[in-house]
């Protein structure tokens, strides 16, 4: 897997759950990709759309980044945001 020194970054913010392109261990610059209302992949009836929705935005970044370096990017596990970056919301 080729390191594209980006990632998507997932954040629970006010009403929304919103995703980002972001560099490594910051937020500074992100640019934001899309948004879900929060109650639409919250508890057990959400899990689906909560999958939907990231795989949904892990997708539209991996067409920008092959559009840009031509190759395909792979993913790995998702990992809990640092502390220094959580809103609040865990």
């Amino acid at each position: 897997m080729a390191d594209f020194g980006i990632r998507l970054a997932l954040r629970h913010e006010g009403e929304l759950w919103n995703a980002y392109a972001a560099l490594p261990n910051t937020m500074d610059g992100a640019v934001l990709l899309g948004s879900i209302v929060i109650g639409a992949v919250s508890g057990p009836e959400g899990q689906d759309r909560k999958r939907a929705f990231m795989d949904l935005m892990a997708n539209t970044m991996a067409i920008g980044i092959e559009a840009a370096t031509g190759q395909v990017p792979t993913w790995g596990l998702p990992e809990d945001a640092p502390q220094h970056e959580r809103s609040g919301h865990g």
